[in-house]
């Protein structure tokens, strides 16, 4: 597995490189032992809850189209990677069985449809006049080549889960329809589905 350690206003030396690279080769061994790569960033964190003074990110690619998050805080580097290394690990012990089966089966023979993601830039919010229309839609300020995936829809929630995104997109795998997951502002989940009717 390929481990890229940074820091924001925080020297990571080797021992904490070290730190770093030993914790993730043990999450990686026990739950996925075929992990691509991992970006691992500290920051100072001003504003930290209960004395903590350093935030960890992970960000963890553990398979085709499946990465994974976790945040930390701590009083320092060290501990702020294991709370963090900890919210991967208990990610993936939840979901151990299934997240396995399904990075396998996704892995060999389930490569999901090539489309391109695009973002638009946002509109002002305070516009002192109305601006002419500029076509169908804002300007893309970015794209990028995605993949539509083919999922039945609880393999589609566990995804959106593990990857913390607002909106998944997929091909359901029982009935070929394309689909969308999305995290609701109450905290469910719903599901749009374009065969229902």
């Amino acid at each position: 597995m390929h481990i890229t350690v940074a820091g924001k206003q925080v020297e990571t030396g080797e021992a904490l490189k070290t730190h770093v690279r030993e914790g993730l080769a043990v999450i990686a061994r026990k739950y996925f032992d075929h992990a691509l790569e991992a970006n691992v960033t500290f920051r100072r964190d001003a504003k930290g809850r209960m004395g903590a003074f350093f935030a960890c990110d992970i960000n963890l690619k553990a398979g085709r189209n499946l990465f994974m998050r976790g945040e930390g805080e701590g009083v320092d580097a060290h501990k702020a990677f294991e709370v963090a290394a900890e919210h991967v690990a208990k990610r993936l012990r939840r979901y151990r069985r299934r997240v396995n089966d399904h990075a396998r089966s996704l892995a060999e023979d389930r490569l999901g449809e090539a489309a391109t993601q695009y973002v638009l830039q946002a509109e002002p919010e305070e516009a002192e006049e109305p601006a002419e229309p500029a076509g169908d839609h804002s300007p893309i300020i970015a794209e990028q080549p995605t993949d539509i995936a083919r999922l039945t829809v609880s393999e589609a929630v566990m995804r959106l889960d593990l990857t913390q995104v607002p909106v998944l997109m997929f091909r359901n795998s029982g009935s070929g329809a394309l689909a969308v997951v999305y995290r609701r502002p109450d905290g469910c989940v719903g599901w749009i589905d374009t065969q229902a009717g």
